[in-house]
């Protein structure tokens, strides 16, 4: 009778040229009925059998298998980090991002799981090596290498002894998976063998004293950190009495647990207007049912939506079900979390960008185990690995932080509404301006729409001024205020109100020009200007994070007539502090938020009162509520608008409504003043009325009549390369090969070079599809892509975005 061989299909992960399909392996006969989908392992891939990393899709058994199969060298895991679920979704989210599979299957898991790879080179000939070679391995013939820190000379000469067999180049697969292991101890001795040993201590060894005193009146298990704060006691006390048996230490892994940090006040349901009453008892009713209908939660800023999906959660878990709640950019509105976690305590889990890799890990983990019900989290977090779904909601369901753009490109939306299928679970995406699609949705009946038209409070909308500024600047000496900006500043101060002021901008001034010739500092990577940042004094790309000092001539012409252009965060604070110097004043942009922490540390301290001012950026438009703020001021509205981006007036109209939002929200009005070069465009006028129904026809009309979403499907094709001639040939190869496979219905444009072409020493050419229906569409394009890897060794890279946000 034959033995029953096991064998496992694994998606490697080859970090020169990514696979797309499962290969199989024998599963060595010590690993048998150990192995498991979902789990990863290592195993020897291509020629050399280098050591890489995978998942294992499939494990069966036969009899015997046609040709000679390698076998898996070793399992990374002890159970599976993907569930049945995520292996469903790996392939879906592959096809329809044009992703490749291992890619998707590492966007799943936490960081601190995913793979990292090492080269070593290893020196198999000593004779004839060339003395620079010998020198770098030293006494040892194997050494891992790193090309960017090794001078170009020597690294020549390594690759010339590999070439020719002197040298061998291995990759070592790093696993970064580590849970935190906190020290504990335990007496070793009953209370009385404890009260011996004390009596028999010296006089002066008083720390031993206090530690076998403390453990005969608590026996059970301590944290050894805690307990040499609380008997302030050195470590080395602890190491001297287990060396005397009197005590036994362990390590013991503990949860990193970001929520115990908050130190919130539980909180209880609030009485709901029958607005939101309906629009709870419409969501319930389809996790009862278990539907996976999605809900469109539309309500004006202030209209108590957060309440709802508070309620919404609670009913889930109440039906022993779990939750999964996304928010944009989370690390920069901790209102909302504390809001959530002061309604479901410890059962809430985090998952954002503010986190360390250890505490997203550790958090990972209790939502895998069971131990946290309801996850709210950034964009990924809608991979979180929660059983018995309930419900999915996603707030301010509009915001492009929504959509990677890396591989694999998803929108969260999208892997909600899967998710959302295989749980038979509702949808809610919520927002006061949602975006053309959603909106468009609704109206025809593919999501349910519920409205909430008026603030909580009954409170008016608050009031909205625009600013001309083309008059304004004739009159004022600070060109970034008008006259009723400033105005309207010094009345809150006067009344110990407070105020937020928004500028798009970070940075002191956008650019650098010299007044003689016109030389403007560009970056040496990236088509674009060098931005003066006064706190660092240099010059900074915001595009590759290149960095140099600040020219005291003109580089081109060596005249000093050199001047800042433009405006920016760093030079608004420093018209704040001149024009009111009584004022306590927040900058909140990414240069203050870089320091983990920074986001809750500015908005905790302007919540309590500690500052009059909050200025910055985009990111304090969405998700504050703070009863004292009855001024928003937009110090230029006009920033997006001139993108050549046909979302540009969408974007503005959703901006302005949100900023304004943040003003009156409890008893005190608000008033907001938009400043603006474009005080007769639609976007603004509307947003001025706060009306999003009429944007929304106007808008409609627009793409009607340009033949943009959501009347048409867009996909976005690019090629990059280090040379611009590579980038521009490959984009026309793709533009030929689509012509073929398209109907005469379909539009394209392009191919043209990026608005920013080079950025990172990389030139890029696109070309955008717009169609309404192309069977042959995706399997043209995945074919594309398959053929792409192998241009990707002359560094020309093809990706493909289906649903772009952004075309420039």
């Amino acid at each position: 009778m034959l033995a029953i061989a096991q064998y496992a299909e694994v998606i490697v992960d080859v970090p020169t040229m990514q696979t797309n399909q499962p290969y199989t392996y024998k599963v060595k006969h010590n690993f048998e009925n150990e192995l498991s989908p979902g789990m990863r392992v290592i195993v020897p891939f291509g020629r050399g059998s280098r050591l890489v990393q995978g998942f294992v899709m499939r494990v069966f058994s036969q009899a015997s298998f046609a040709g000679e199969l390698k076998e898996i060298e070793a399992l990374t895991d002890l159970e599976p980090v993907l569930d049945a679920e995520a292996l469903a979704l790996g392939p879906w989210l592959a096809q329809t991002t044009f992703s490749f599979l291992i890619s998707c299957l590492q966007v799943m898991i936490p960081s601190a799981l995913r793979a990292k790879y090492s080269k070593e080179l290893e020196l198999t000939n000593k004779f004839n090596v060339p003395e620079a070679v010998r020198a770098f391995f030293g006494a040892h013939t194997k050494k891992l290498f790193d090309e960017q820190k090794v001078a170009e000379p020597l690294r020549s000469q390594l690759l010339t002894a590999r070439r020719t067999g002197m040298l061998k180049l291995n990759y070592v697969v790093n696993d970064r998976l580590q849970a935190k292991q906190v020290s504990f101890i335990k007496a070793a001795l009953d209370k009385a063998e404890l009260e011996q040993a004390v009596s028999k201590l010296r006089a002066n060894a008083r720390n031993l004293h206090t530690l076998l005193t403390y453990l005969s009146q608590h026996p059970q298990a301590m944290q050894q950190g805690l307990l040499e704060k609380k008997l302030a006691l050195s470590p080395e006390t602890f190491r001297n009495a287990e060396k005397k048996g009197w005590i036994t230490r362990f390590k013991q892994v503990q949860y990193r647990n970001p929520v115990r940090q908050l130190n919130v006040k539980r909180t209880v349901p609030r009485h709901l207007t029958p607005a939101q009453a309906a629009a709870v008892a419409a969501v319930i009713a389809q996790i009862d049912q278990q539907q996976p209908t999605t809900f469109l939660l539309e309500g004006v800023t202030g209209s108590g939506k957060t309440e709802v999906y508070l309620q919404i959660i609670a009913h889930a878990l109440a039906q022993k079900k779990t939750a999964l709640m996304l928010v944009p950019e989370i690390s920069l509105t901790p209102q909302m979390v504390k809001r959530v976690v002061g309604r479901f305590g410890t059962q809430v889990a985090l998952l954002h960008s503010g986190l360390s890799d250890g505490e997203r890990f550790d958090e990972w983990r209790r939502i895998k185990e069971g131990q946290a019900t309801v996850v709210v989290g950034a964009r990924s977090a809608v991979f979180a690995p929660l059983k018995r779904l309930g419900v999915i909601i996603i707030d301010e369901e509009h915001e492009s932080s929504y959509k990677q753009e890396k591989m694999p490109r998803y929108h969260a939306r999208d892997v909600a509404k899967w998710r959302a299928d295989f749980h038979s679970c509702p949808v809610v995406l919520g927002s006061a301006t949602p975006s053309l699609e959603s909106r468009a949705r609704a109206q025809k009946g593919v999501y349910r729409w519920l409205k909430l038209p008026q603030r909580i409070n009954n409170k008016p909308l608050p009031q909205v001024s625009l600013i001309d500024m083309r008059q304004e600047a004739k009159k004022t000496r600070f060109p970034d205020f008008s006259q009723a900006l400033i105005d309207a500043v010094e009345i809150r101060l006067a009344k110990k109100e407070q105020v937020i002021l928004m500028l798009n901008r970070r940075g002191y001034s956008s650019f650098m020009m010299c007044r003689d010739c016109g030389y403007v500092l560009n970056c040496p990577n990236c088509d674009i200007s060098l931005t003066f940042h006064l706190d660092t004094h240099s010059m900074k790309c915001h595009y590759c994070g290149h960095e140099e000092a600040i020219p005291h001539v003109c580089p081109s012409c060596g005249s000093r007539q050199i001047r800042y252009y433009g405006t920016g965060t760093q030079k608004v604070e420093q018209e704040l502090t001149q024009l009111f110097p009584q004022a306590r004043i927040l900058r909140m942009d990414v240069d203050t938020t870089k320091r983990k922490g920074a986001h809750a540390r500015i908005l905790r301290e302007f919540g309590e009162r500690k500052a009059d001012i909050l200025l910055g950026t985009q990111m304090i438009a969405k998700g504050l509520d703070y009863p004292d703020v009855t001024l928003v001021g937009v110090l230029n509205a006009d920033t997006a608008l001139g993108l050549a981006d046909f979302r540009a007036s969408e974007r503005t109209f959703q901006l302005l409504t949100q900023v304004s939002g943040r003003a009156g929200r409890a008893q005190k009005e608000g008033k907001v003043i938009i400043q603006t070069y474009n005080p007769e465009h639609y976007a603004l006028l509307l947003a001025q009325k706060q009306d999003y129904e009429q944007f929304f026809m106007r808008e409609m009309d627009i793409r009607h009549r340009g033949g943009y979403p959501p009347y048409y499907f867009t996909i976005q094709v690019t090629a990059s390369a280090p040379a611009e001639s590579q980038a521009a040939k490959k984009i026309f190869e793709t533009y030929k090969t689509l012509k073929t496979a398209l109907s005469s219905s379909a539009v394209i444009l392009g191919p043209t070079p990026k608005a920013i072409m080079r950025i990172n020493k990389r030139y890029y050419y696109q070309l955008i599809i717009k169609y309404k229906k192309e069977p042959g569409l995706a399997a043209c394009l995945s074919e594309l892509l398959q053929k792409s890897q192998r241009s990707e060794r002359t560094g020309v890279l093809l990706t493909i975005d289906r649903e772009p946000l952004n075309f420039i």
